[in-house]
């Protein structure tokens, strides 16, 4: 029973990153019917914004050091953090401390400005091209995207720590009722499935109890209708694509202490949140966020030694393998709307 919880809690955790890239993929389907391969980007943009704040919180400045002295008696000079200088030497630690979680200030406006860009620049010309069109365009972004971070960043996966306070495991087991320590689990990994969860369930807000998400998914119904009632349809559907954006970057920003990031992080998860949204069914966003979890949780218990002796090598094709099977048996995906992509 042990084992089982903690295999359901690492596919819940897959599941979260899943969820939240394919759920991003869904929006931009759904409300402009374009296929986004480039979508793996964003999430690697929202990754190495985390990278980018956690090197401005180290700036630092050469100050002379009257209470530490060489050999020869003379005061070293020492690097100095600005955050230090401005609010103290425990407060300023502690803002470096928590860079991950603050990257969140830098992510949300830096995603909504590149969505818009994106969309604006290039996907609006792309509207009425076929899905091929669209899939070529959009996986050469995407590689001129990750040669870019390349560029920045360097090859090598960047390390990010999350906070020290969340560091260790969080034992599950005593507040089960099971033996303490049985079932325990990484403190951070937990809070990126609330993460996870707070932000899926408030997109589901915003379009369900919103005036603006209700006419956002009128026009994802029929957008011709909601045109002719005098609706600027195009620019809310402008603002979904760097709302997209932005779950996608909090995604990978969010994701940086599980995984350290590298320019080819987005395609790593592409391939997998696509299968995840075809599996969901096209332009489905309830199913998005069902197949990602269902698909992560299958994931890890396919990554048991006692699976992988049984069947070699199963880890990395269940997902394409289960994909596969519902497909062959629903067309449309779990939850696919008739007459998307059906032409």
């Amino acid at each position: 029973m042990d084992a089982f919880i903690l295999q359901i809690l690492n596919g819940l955790d897959k599941g979260s990153a899943y969820a939240l890239i394919a759920l991003g993929l869904t929006l931009i389907f759904g409300t402009l019917g374009v296929v986004n391969f480039a979508h793996g980007a964003l999430f690697m943009i929202g990754a190495f914004c985390a990278v980018t704040m956690q090197r401005i919180l180290n700036l630092s400045s050469t100050v002379i050091d009257e209470t530490q002295k060489d050999f020869l008696g003379n005061p070293l000079k020492v690097e100095v953090p600005y955050v230090e200088s401005w609010f103290g030497e425990a407060a300023g630690a502690a803002i470096q401390d928590w860079s991950v979680p603050l990257s969140i200030l830098l992510v949300i406006p830096v995603m909504l400005l590149v969505g818009w860009a994106m969309e604006r620049g290039l996907i609006k010309h792309f509207y009425k091209r076929p899905h091929a069109d669209q899939i070529l365009v959009t996986f050469g972004l995407a590689i001129v995207i990750g040669e870019i971070i390349k560029a920045f960043f360097g090859a090598n996966p960047i390390q990010t720590p999350m906070p020290s306070a969340f560091i260790g495991t969080v034992d599950l087991g005593a507040w089960m009722g099971f033996d303490p320590g049985s079932v325990a689990y990484p403190t951070w990994r937990l809070i990126y499935f609330f993460f996870s969860a707070i932000i899926i369930a408030a997109v589901f807000a915003f379009l369900q109890f919103t005036t603006f998400g209700m006419v956002v998914r009128a026009g994802m119904a029929d957008r011709e209708t909601v045109g002719m009632l005098g609706i600027d349809i195009d620019r809310r559907f402008t603002l979904m694509f760097g709302l997209a954006a932005a779950v996608a970057g909090l995604a990978g920003a969010m994701y940086t202490p599980i995984l350290s990031p590298h320019y080819n992080i987005g395609m790593d998860f592409l391939v997998l949140s696509f299968v995840v949204v075809v599996v969901g069914g096209m332009g489905s966003l309830p199913g998005a966020v069902l197949a990602g979890f269902l698909l992560g949780i299958l994931q890890s218990f396919a990554s048991m030694n006692e699976v992988k002796a049984l069947i070699p090598g199963i880890d990395q094709i269940i997902i394409y393998l289960v994909a596969i099977i519902i497909l062959l048996t629903r067309p449309r995906g779990l939850m696919g709307r008739k007459g998307v992509m059906e032409e």
